[in-house]
């Protein structure tokens, strides 16, 4: 079994990535980007906590350090169902089409391959607006960090968003054309929120 991402050094991990092998790959490499930024978005709330100028937003900063701890458990814990998905997926697209296994379980593994990445982009949004929240209550001269924390988590949603995208045409296949449009119809709104989202924080930290 494969070890995951989050257990391996960085040097390792990179070497993961890198190797001929289809997991971890990109699903799993936006799921630490986002990851990533939710961990330097909580460097900046520690900057900020127990400060007598951000006093009254203590409570707030207090369970954005929970929150933030949580999101980036959640991205990792993504990273491994994208990894998993897709392993499963793969594993099916080897047996011939009129394989039993194939023809009961495909469109199950589909949706799940479907739903991590779209899941992982809505992580990220929902990072963005988290950060939206902390640019006017948290320490400036950590402004830069907090844009660089929006830059990955919008980078986060971008990524995986190519992976809903790649599994659309087997989803409309196996579910159906109103399900691939209702899923691309909710990744398109978010990659706008994100993108919104983004521009925001950065103009605030700007």
């Amino acid at each position: 079994m494969m070890e995951r991402i989050e257990s391996l050094t960085l040097n390792r991990a990179l070497d993961a990535v890198a190797s001929r092998t289809p997991t971890p790959g990109g699903g799993a490499v936006a799921s630490v980007v986002g990851a990533l930024g939710a961990a330097l978005a909580q460097m900046v709330v520690n900057y900020s906590v127990g400060k007598k100028k951000f006093a009254e937003h203590e409570p707030a900063l207090q369970s954005s350090l929970e929150q933030l701890e949580r999101a980036r458990t959640a991205m990792l814990e993504l990273a491994a169902e994208d990894a998993a998905a897709y392993a499963v997926v793969n594993e099916l697209m080897k047996l011939p089409e009129a394989d039993e296994r194939r023809r009961q379980e495909y469109a199950g593994a589909i949706e799940m391959a479907t739903q991590a990445p779209l899941a992982t982009c809505a992580g990220a949004v929902a990072l963005l607006r988290h950060f939206e929240t902390l640019a006017p209550m948290t320490n400036q001269f950590l402004k830069s960090d907090l844009a660089i924390a929006a830059i990955l988590a919008e980078a986060c949603a971008a990524a995986s968003a190519q992976n809903v995208r790649i599994n659309l045409p087997s989803l409309r296949d196996a579910a159906g054309p109103e399900r691939a449009s209702d899923v691309e119809n909710q990744l398109e709104q978010l990659l706008a929120d994100a993108g919104s989202l983004r521009n925001r924080v950065l103009e605030m930290t700007g």
